[in-house]
């Protein structure tokens, strides 16, 4: 099972690149008990549609196939953390200035796609929680 103090372990093996990002983010919060995982989720989410901006898209694969584990192998904190803070995230339009959400579909897993697709029904009112 993947804990919240574990889920960027994983991440950062496949994707060093991170590393600088989290290490800011892990100095600046470093007093608290509980990290803000949301605010270093957007982090993550601006990383990610920025590599499809650059067409860094073959790094993209990894860390979609971490998305799925923490989806699969995550505990319930890290999935709703992973739905909420991350997918939601890298579906916010104003995030995308030259990309767009739909260009990120091809490396959801089954998983992800499933979550993706909740909070899209969420966000056009279909459904009250993602």
């Amino acid at each position: 099972m993947i804990s919240r103090q574990d889920m960027f372990d994983v991440l950062l093996e496949v994707d060093p690149t991170f590393q600088p990002v989290w290490d800011a983010f892990a100095d600046k919060w470093r007093d608290q008990i509980e990290l803000p995982l949301y605010l270093v989720l957007g982090d993550l989410a601006r990383h990610v549609i920025g590599k499809l901006k650059d067409g860094k898209v073959g790094e993209l694969q990894h860390i979609f196939a971490v998305i799925e584990r923490w989806l699969a192998d995550g505990d319930e904190l890290v999935r709703e953390a992973t739905t909420i803070g991350l997918l939601e995230d890298l579906q916010n339009l104003s995030l995308h200035k030259t990309t767009s959400p739909d260009h990120l579909k091809q490396w959801l897993g089954p998983l992800a796609a499933t979550q993706w697709i909740e909070v899209e029904r969420y966000w056009s009112g279909k459904i009250t929680r993602a």
